[in-house]
């Protein structure tokens, strides 16, 4: 690694624990509370309805596209009114499955990599999604978080990446970007003047490459690699 950049910002979901899994177990927890306090909803609705759902919303709400709690909490309030329950035990309903999301299993890798890299340098959570560090218990390790639901843009927006900057106190150019999605992590990054490392633990290469030069960004398969890169010794 050329230049070694001053602090990082790191995506969650998919680059410190797979997000599917998690998911799934919430939507699984949710289904069994609803049996128990929204029996017609439940019935009507399987975890796969509930999903699709939550799809429909997601379409008919563009203006949500940076705040998943907020269409995962009207899906379930338009399911329970569906079905006939009291759509009033929507905010219960997704405090169960909030609470469920921060049960991650994290990557091998993550919990030693983290404790190195925060050694080293400033770590910042660059998110679009709704996880919190505090419950998941990550939060010692960095300096703060920047969701896309309180900031009100999500990635690829640059903004987003240049208040985690101002939150750093550093300029884009000064930070490194390290996340699994290659249009919103590495060439949402490097569009906004960040470097960028592309974690890529499995997939395909993508179809189209960053309005870039190539040595803007880095891949990487683990974050063991990226910490020994970055640190410059292994332990």
């Amino acid at each position: 690694m050329h230049t070694r950049p001053l602090a990082l910002t790191l995506d969650l979901d998919d680059t410190l624990w797979p997000i599917w899994p998690t998911i799934s177990r919430a939507e699984s927890v949710l289904h069994d509370w609803l049996a128990t306090h929204a029996p017609a909803t439940a019935s009507r609705f399987d975890r796969a309805g509930l999903r699709s759902l939550r799809d429909a919303v997601a379409q008919e709400n563009p203006q949500w596209v940076h705040d998943l709690s907020a269409i995962r909490s009207e899906s379930l309030r338009r399911a329970l009114l569906l079905a006939g329950d009291d759509p009033g035990l929507s905010d219960a309903a997704f405090a169960v499955f909030f609470e469920a999301r921060q049960q991650v299993q994290l990557y091998e890798d993550t919990l030693a990599a983290l404790q190195r890299l925060s050694r080293h340098f400033p770590l910042m959570a660059l998110t679009n999604g709704n996880a919190d560090l505090e419950r998941i218990g990550l939060a010692p390790f960095f300096r703060g978080s920047v969701t896309a639901r309180e900031l009100g843009v999500a990635k690829p927006d640059p903004r987003i990446f240049h208040h985690a900057c101002a939150e750093l106190g550093c300029t884009p150019g000064q930070v490194m970007h390290i996340g699994d999605d290659f249009q919103l992590d590495v060439a949402g990054a490097i569009n906004a003047g960040l470097s960028a490392v592309w974690l890529r633990r499995e997939g395909p290469a993508p179809a189209h490459e960053p309005a870039s030069a190539p040595g803007d960004y880095h891949v990487f398969r683990d974050l063991t690699a990226l910490a020994d890169a970055l640190t410059g010794w292994s332990d």
